[in-house]
């Protein structure tokens, strides 16, 4: 199923870990979950794409709740609820990634550089306003924090 032009459903339920674990719930999201991901899709990975010029790369679209535990998710990510994308975009470091989005007119609800190795990008469909937060994700002491980025 196409959720845009050049993205599917099949590439934002992708999981390995799912896969593996036999989690197979990951691959049937509820009618609400697909709007979700049609939503952001239509709205900030295809005018992104269209933006940059380049693929994107989807590493973790939806995960279901088993999997969202099974890899250390949060219990309030919207990953969960087909809200978020954690992407990559070959020939653009993680940074550049980042800036980029965080530059453009895209209106994203969070936006989240994660360790160097990621860009997190999430868009609520049922927000007014999406809130363009941007955070970075850091490892102290072994535990996650997300530190404000303006």
């Amino acid at each position: 199923m196409q959720l845009s032009k050049n993205f599917t459903l099949a590439e934002m339920l992708r999981s390995q870990t799912a896969t593996r674990l036999g989690y197979d719930e990951q691959f049937k999201p509820s009618g609400p979950v697909i709007a979700n991901l049609k939503a952001l899709c239509e709205n900030l990975l295809q005018p992104l794409r269209e933006q940059l010029r380049k693929s994107i790369q989807v590493t973790s679209g939806y995960r279901c709740k088993r999997l969202n535990t099974a890899i250390g998710g949060s219990a309030k990510s919207q990953h969960l609820t087909g809200q978020a994308a954690d992407i990559v975009v070959e020939g653009l470091s993680t940074e550049q990634l980042y800036q980029r989005i965080k530059k453009s007119k895209i209106l994203f609800d969070q936006l989240i550089q994660e360790f160097d190795q990621w860009v997190h990008i999430s868009y609520n469909p049922s927000r007014a306003k999406n809130r363009r937060q941007c955070l970075r994700a850091v490892k102290e002491n072994g535990k996650t924090k997300y530190l404000p980025d303006t």
